[in-house]
């Protein structure tokens, strides 16, 4: 049994480090000091929330996008900061180290303050444009099916052994990401898989952390407010690939697991210094592959080929995409001395992962399916492998992010007209846009493809679009709802609102049969 544990400012006193402030400091290079009898200070504990401060806390000043660390030195000294490290000038009653960057700094700081636990792990990356979730918990199967205890850091949370601590960002920042890793260390962890996000790689967020192999999923539209241009997104990706470091250890080799059939592959194949392993269905020249590939309602048959030999695979996932994310794990394991039949042994008693392809059932006659698809590519795969299985009509609930990517909106109602008999666009987290301005923004889509107006509707309130689309229903339908998938909220003006679609989805399955 999981036990969840809120991501709070709560700390475990087991496992905190004391060190003088001088042997952290030999990590950096250059700094300044400013205020004097700082030699002896001892340090019991890093933040870059002033909040969490306590006595004998090194306080690190972090410029973030919503506030900057600088401005809270007085607070954190207040609560008992014995030491400040910032990037600007800024008075303190206590030693502050100036340093050129505290971001990049306090990755390395972490690394130091934890014992470089990441030495200690097999740390595998995954990075792509969607499929990471799945592909951690894939490894997580494998790897604990052969007796191994393991960490897992992801969209869903922070999994240390048998507890699961709710997180904010789908790869947290260096502190987080240090501390988590040396609590996995000494919990007995030996390896460790973490979804490495494009944000995070090109805000240093995983600097000092040692990875054993990277693995690559796909590459497809999504971040484009951020990185502006794909050409910018392949690149922050690609960094993962370049950072596993050209060094030769024969007792620690560093693999890159690349998607052969996906066209930016080469790209990070060039510039990886590490082994590489490539995976794929449709290019014959690739290291696994699948063949024969069978999909039903109940789940997917085929035949992996390896250098490793071949086995046939029968498994409990759905989709053409989850072929790929399965080939991703097993190429993980093969490299790891796990043979193809533990693998294949571990990777059939998986049922799925959570927002993941879900079904949500409460007797109805029709398929309910509950998906995290926000993205062009994640949205059109759930929806072919929809089809595949539907007895009559796909049905479809989507909507698209606030202060987000405008790019994509257009896109994403087209893919849902296109691949769904019947398309509800509605709220997915609008944060602080207008929720109707979304709703054109997908509409002007439908609008240039011609899409008759019988075929989808717009509501802005969520639940009322679910409500909507499980009334629609009729025996031998699937209805998907996208977009959410494991979130329990709607992000609206800087407020996160308790919204569960599973819990909704169950709701109109009973107002229904009440109904009926």
């Amino acid at each position: 049994m999981i036990k969840i544990k809120k991501d709070d400012v709560q700390r475990n006193e087991w496992w905190r480090n004391r060190m003088k402030i001088r042997e952290l400091l030999h990590t950096l290079t250059p700094y300044y000091f400013f205020n004097e009898k700082w030699d002896d200070i001892t340090i019991s504990s890093i933040e870059m929330d002033s909040r969490l401060v306590t006595s004998g806390t090194l306080f690190v000043c972090i410029e973030g996008a919503q506030t900057d660390g600088h401005l809270y030195v007085d607070q954190a000294v207040e609560l008992g900061a014995v030491a400040i490290v910032a990037q600007k000038k800024i008075e303190a009653t206590v030693p502050v180290i100036i340093v050129p960057d505290t971001r990049r700094s306090l990755a390395f700081l972490a690394a130091e303050f934890f014992r470089n636990p990441t030495k200690e792990l097999g740390l595998i990356g995954v990075t792509g444009t969607n499929g990471k979730t799945t592909v951690t918990h894939l490894l997580e199967a494998i790897f604990e099916g052969v007796g191994n205890r393991t960490g897992r850091i992801g969209t869903i949370g922070t999994k240390i052994g048998d507890t699961l601590r709710e997180g904010k960002n789908t790869t947290p920042e260096s502190l987080e990401l240090q501390r988590s890793f040396r609590e996995m260390v000494d919990a007995g962890c030996k390896y460790a898989f973490m979804e490495v996000s494009s944000h995070a790689i090109q805000m240093g967020r995983i600097r000092g952390c040692q990875f054993k192999t990277a693995i690559f999923t796909n590459l497809t539209q999504d971040h484009l407010d951020y990185h502006g241009t794909m050409e910018e997104y392949k690149r922050a990706k690609g960094l993962l690939f370049a950072q596993l470091g050209s060094s030769y250890d024969s007792d620690k080799l560093k693999y890159a697991i690349i998607n052969g059939d996906d066209p930016v592959s080469q790209y990070y194949m060039d510039i990886t210094p590490a082994q590489v392993i490539t995976y794929g269905i449709d290019s014959q020249d690739v290291d696994v592959r699948a063949t024969n590939i069978k999909i039903s309602s109940e789940g997917m048959q085929f035949t992996v080929e390896s250098f490793m030999g071949t086995e046939d695979f029968r498994v409990q996932l759905l989709g053409k995409f989850n072929v790929y994310n399965l080939l991703s794990t097993i190429a993980a394991g093969l490299v790891e001395g796990i043979s193809l039949s533990q693998i294949k042994q571990s990777l059939e008693q998986v049922k799925g992962v959570r927002g993941r392809l879900e079904s949500v059932s409460a007797g109805q006659g029709f398929s309910v399916v509950v998906d995290y698809a926000h993205t062009p590519d994640s949205l059109e795969n759930v929806l072919l492998t929809a089809k595949e299985f539907a007895e009559n009509r796909v049905l479809c609930v989507i909507g698209c992010g606030g202060d987000r990517d405008r790019t994509k909106r257009p896109i994403m109602a087209q893919i849902a007209a296109r691949h769904a008999d019947y398309s509800v666009l509605t709220s997915d987290n609008p944060r602080t846009e207008e929720p109707a301005q979304i709703l054109e923004d997908m509409i002007q889509g439908l609008t240039q493809e011609k899409v008759s107006k019988e075929l989808y509707t717009s509501l802005v309130d969520r639940r009322e679009a679910i409500y909507t689309a499980i009334e629609m229903a009729r025996p031998g339908d699937v209805v998907i709802i996208a977009g959410k998938g494991h979130e329990t909220y709607q992000d609206i003006n800087n407020q996160k609102l308790h919204f569960d679609d599973r819990e909704v989805v169950l709701e109109a399955l009973g107002q229904r049969k009440n109904e009926e």
